[in-house]
């Protein structure tokens, strides 16, 4: 997993983190949207969880990246 992650180009993982994890722009987030229905325990649509997933998977692969950079072999 370690050699697939350090061939992702950390500038085009960014770039999908951020348009990914801000788009729509307006009215907010989607990311921000569906977290917020998370705490009040209202994400329970099956696309509203599709959708969460989708737009922090960018998010969790770049955390992924940053771990596995710091850690040792």
């Amino acid at each position: 997993m370690r050699e697939l992650l350090y061939k992702i180009p950390l500038a085009s993982l960014l770039i999908a983190t951020l348009l990914l994890g801000l788009a729509p722009f307006h009215p907010e987030p989607h990311l921000w949207e569906k977290l917020k229905m998370l705490g009040n325990g209202t994400l329970t649509e099956l696309i509203d969880i599709f959708d969460l997933l989708m737009h922090s998977f960018p998010l969790l692969i770049l955390i992924l990246k940053l771990i596995f950079a710091r850690s040792p072999e």
